[in-house]
């Protein structure tokens, strides 16, 4: 038996199972990626003939397969929106990115250079790709297929999925702050790097990632819907293959033009989205792109408990451990209620929306990144550990009450809500 016959007969065991778990764990204290995580783990500790994965050593392959999965999981989160984007419509989105994702991130900062000794770039690293959320791996938080209706989304799903969208792209001018401090100062400290990051890295590449996703989303969304021809109109046929060539596009050109395609990608989605809400194309759309995203999923948790299984988190400190625990616990939960206050949600609404800031993918990617742009005064591995066991804890307390404390606020929600009369 070969390294590669063993390769093929995982990936095809993973896919059936990606296909079958999410139906099986619904509703239920355990999830889909936790499963895959765990699994990654326990085949990693059989003596079998498996490819080493070490992400340290292999970097920039790293960050080529996170940078794809997170670039497919930003589509999938867009097309499934139907709540059109407003500043009302979206208050609590916006509360999220410019509150709370900002609080994370400086009290993140602190904790890290107070706690871990670590010098300010690297402790801005470190909470620069922990800013990211990813409802993906937590399915019962995130929106679930389009609909004609706006109504229909949850406030909390909606929240956890649309900020998801855009602190994906958002944590990119963090990263860059990082790496434009520790090029500054090394291990010290610097502002002389703040004005020109703040002209390039936060104005110009975000408006240009904005402005080319409207750009192409419009266009695609005269291709699917409105173009002339019949041949050339794409919601005539089934091809949802094609919500990948939108994300694709939509990156590559917007990466040419020096924007943050992330932030490209969400908003092309959102803007197809907007183009014809009532159409079945969208469903097509999503349901293709999901079942690419889970797969990717699947993978990518697999791959990461087999480098916990190989010593991924031999360079954890507790004082690591601590820092990731914190974030999750404390960090977190008072920052996410602190940029709700004063939003029409209820209490216990505002608590799970705080609550589950999950990590995920999103961070590996800018944690490989990051690494691969500038070198930083803590050793690649120490980062790798503590972003890791983040990742992990997450995946783990996340996945395990996603199900049952969802269920229950949707219990409530329902005694909550007085029947509906005929013809009102």
């Amino acid at each position: 038996m070969t390294i590669a016959d063993a390769v093929f007969a995982w990936l095809g065991a993973g896919a059936l199972l990606a296909a079958v778990l999410p139906r099986v764990v619904a509703g239920r204290p355990l999830s889909m990626p936790l499963i895959f995580l765990v699994a990654g783990v326990g085949v990693y500790l059989l003596p079998l003939p498996l490819p080493v994965i070490d992400p340290v050593e292999d970097r920039r392959l790293t960050e080529h397969i996170t940078e794809i999965g997170v670039i497919i999981a930003l589509m999938g989160a867009g097309l499934a929106l139907n709540r059109p984007v407003g500043w009302r419509r979206w208050g609590t989105t916006w509360r999220l990115l410019g509150v709370t994702m900002v609080l994370t991130v400086v009290v993140t900062a602190l904790v890290a250079w107070w706690l871990l000794d670590w010098p300010p770039a690297a402790a801005l690293l470190l909470a620069a790709v922990l800013a990211p959320t990813d409802p993906v791996l937590a399915s019962e938080v995130r929106v679930g297929e389009p609909t004609e209706d706006e109504h229909e989304e949850d406030e909390v799903r909606f929240a956890l999925t649309s900020e998801a969208g855009l602190n994906d792209g958002l944590a990119f001018p963090l990263t860059y702050a990082a790496i434009a401090l520790a090029a500054a100062a090394g291990s010290g400290w610097s502002a002389a790097w703040v004005g020109a990051w703040a002209v390039e890295d936060v104005a110009f590449k975000c408006t240009v990632g904005v402005l080319s996703g409207l750009l192409v989303g419009r266009l695609l969304g005269w291709l699917f819907f409105r173009a002339g021809s019949p041949a050339l109109r794409m919601s005539e046929h089934r091809d949802g293959f094609v919500a990948l060539g939108a994300t694709f596009l939509s990156y590559g050109v917007t990466e040419l033009m020096g924007g943050y395609g992330f932030l490209a990608v969400f908003t092309t989605a959102c803007t197809i989205r907007a183009a014809e809400r009532a159409h079945g194309f969208h469903n097509i759309l999503h349901d293709f792109v999901e079942q690419i995203e889970r797969l990717f999923t699947a993978t990518l948790l697999f791959l990461m408990g087999a480098f916990i299984a190989l010593g991924g988190l031999a360079s954890l400190t507790w004082q690591g451990a601590v820092t990731a625990l914190v974030l999750q616990l404390v960090i977190r939960p008072l920052s996410g209620w602190a940029g709700l206050l004063g939003s029409p949600m209820g209490a216990k609404e505002r608590w799970v929306v705080a609550g589950y800031g999950i990590r995920g993918i999103g961070s590996l990617y800018y944690l490989a990144y990051g690494l691969g742009q500038h070198d930083f005064p803590v050793p690649a591995r120490e980062l790798w550990a503590v972003v890791t066991f983040t990742v992990l804890a997450s995946v783990v307390l996340h996945g395990v009450t996603a199900g049952p404390v969802v269920a229950r606020l949707d219990r409530l929600q329902t005694a909550a809500t007085p029947p509906r009369r005929d013809g009102i």
